[in-house]
């Protein structure tokens, strides 16, 4: 049986803008790895292991998460449940630059350039006009 679209729509519109404040138990992470079945390996800025988290039933076949995107974890979804689980999606990140101008968005994931700054070489000339010779006028 199909979803409403009605679904759909809610759920993009739940993840597209960030909430203001962060709920208790909530953290954002960066996915490493999808596991297979809903499940994805993710790394917590404060904590060196990956975690495995679950991906509930209202974002399964409508909001796809790329390795290396960004999701929000509650870690204390499954603490009362005696499983190899240690939290749940409760949000995916979508619109990335809306969120890392939130105040809660953790200084270890810093936005990486894509090319390395290479402050010890030259200002680059491109687009730049050839220097003038004053030995080239023609007097």
């Amino acid at each position: 049986m199909v979803r409403p679209k009605r679904n759909l729509l809610a759920t993009v519109q739940e993840t597209s803008s960030p909430p203001t404040l962060l709920d208790e138990g909530h953290a954002i992470a960066r996915v490493r790895k999808a596991e297979g079945k809903n499940l994805y390996s993710v790394e917590l800025p404060s904590i060196a292991k990956l975690l495995l988290v679950e991906l509930p039933s209202r974002f399964r076949s409508q909001i796809w998460i790329k390795r290396g995107g960004y999701v929000v974890v509650d870690t204390t979804a499954f603490a009362d449940r005696d499983n190899k689980l240690d939290g749940e999606i409760v949000n995916v990140v979508r619109d990335e630059r809306e969120w890392r101008k939130q105040l809660y968005w953790p200084s270890e994931f810093v936005k990486k350039s894509s090319y390395p700054d290479d402050s010890d070489e030259e200002e680059s000339q491109v687009g730049k006009m050839p220097p003038v010779d004053d030995s080239d006028s023609g007097d």
